[in-house]
């Protein structure tokens, strides 16, 4: 077992109407005056975000809401809610949605606190000292925002998408009733199987050797949400799948299923780049460049592929090599049986010029300034090279 630190400190209440204890946990955590973060029209139509304004109301809690948050969040709508937080005096931060309205609503808080500091600095690298706390309403079991330390902001103006790791992000608490994803439409549902598989596999594939445990939790994780996956996209009203996945999702990310290990997320900034100029969703830009990466990057370590083959897909073969194989299609297949994309053409970007994919692969190393990955360490080239594989 190798050395790590681990701190997973968000409150989980889990199952069928929990939302019902959103207003307790807030109190617990010294919540009085609440900004309730949302998205779109669905928290709205689904009665959720009436519900959660009745409990505040009932207990004489003073808050205000803002809606509107979207996929791929935006750094300007963040700047927003911080002007709004800081206007009506907030202290607590209530995320009623998905990863994009949590890591929103991180931004938020951070700014909030911090009134004097643009919230960019932080995702560009200043350090966070103080901040509001957050308690997440989750409606999409995908991200795992409602665990993690981290949280994603895209600053359109220059077209970065850029994540920022900080204990400071890890919410208070996290509602989790499964019964809140069922009206979810199939393809944010397979995106969000892809996300939670993602934020595994970039975990999982590691140069680090020697930790039997968490590539055990890493390889069940996997398998539970790859069958469960299957059971979700034909019934949305599966409680048992739709309950697995959410668990699966804020798992994923919490740090548990790669404790003690070298991180990869070569996969996440790749597509980070993507989503942050073609406004592509998360998990199938995710999809689209896995495919090139693996084929680009398993012969640093074929043993760690021929693992998961195994573990995860119940795939064996004679030689290495065809194992390797195997176990990149099988991932494959799986994204197109969600009707995931799997290159750039799916993905809907077209096939990109030349320019265009060195103008990508320089954003992902900031044109050599920093590496990323650790399975396969990625240069401008290399990141290059994946788009080329991707690119058709």
């Amino acid at each position: 077992m190798q050395n790590f630190l681990f701190y997973s400190p968000t409150e989980v209440v889990f199952g069928k109407d929990a939302e019902l204890q959103t207003v307790q946990e807030i109190q617990k955590f010294g919540g009085h005056r609440v900004l309730v973060v949302y998205g779109g029209s669905s928290a709205v139509k689904s009665g959720l975000l009436a519900r959660i304004e009745g409990n505040l109301k009932t207990k004489g809690m003073e808050y205000e809401l803002l809606g509107g948050v979207k996929p791929n969040p935006l750094l300007s709508f963040a700047r927003k809610g911080v002007k709004q937080a800081t206007a009506f005096g907030a202290d607590f931060i209530l995320a009623v949605g998905g990863g994009s309205v949590i890591d929103t609503a991180k931004g938020i808080a951070h700014g909030a606190a911090n009134p004097d500091i643009d919230i960019w600095e932080f995702w560009c690298g200043r350090e966070i000292e103080k901040s509001l706390p957050v308690g997440a309403v989750l409606t999409i079991s995908a991200a795992g925002s409602e665990t993690s330390n981290s949280a994603v902001l895209t600053n359109e103006e220059t077209g970065e998408k850029r994540g920022l790791p900080s204990d400071f992000n890890r919410p208070k608490f996290a509602i989790m009733n499964p019964e809140l994803t069922y009206s979810l439409p199939s393809f944010q549902i397979a995106c969000g199987i892809t996300d939670i598989m993602m934020h595994t596999l970039d975990r999982y594939f590691t140069p680090t050797e020697g930790n039997q445990l968490t590539d055990g939790i890493a390889e069940a994780l996997l398998r539970t949400a790859i069958e469960n996956g299957r059971i979700a996209m034909k019934n949305h009203s599966d409680y048992d799948a739709m309950s697995e996945l959410m668990w699966c999702g804020s798992l994923s990310h919490n740090g548990l299923t790669g404790l003690g290990a070298a991180a990869d997320f070569a996969p996440h900034k790749l597509s980070h780049e993507l989503s942050g100029k073609f406004d592509v969703a998360h998990g199938a830009a995710l999809s689209a460049v896995w495919e090139a990466w693996a084929t680009y990057s398993w012969k640093e370590k074929p043993e760690r592929f021929v693992r998961y083959a195994d573990k995860v897909w119940g795939i064996q073969k004679e030689k290495p090599e065809d194992a390797v194989k195997a176990g990149i299609d099988a991932t494959v297949s799986y994204f197109r049986s969600l009707g995931m994309p799997t290159c750039f053409t799916e993905l809907g970007i077209g096939v990109q010029n030349n320019e265009t994919l060195r103008e990508l692969a320089g954003r992902v190393t900031g044109n050599d300034a920093y590496t990323v990955g650790s399975f396969k360490v990625i240069h401008t080239e290399d990141a290059y090279c994946i788009y080329q594989l991707a690119n058709h």
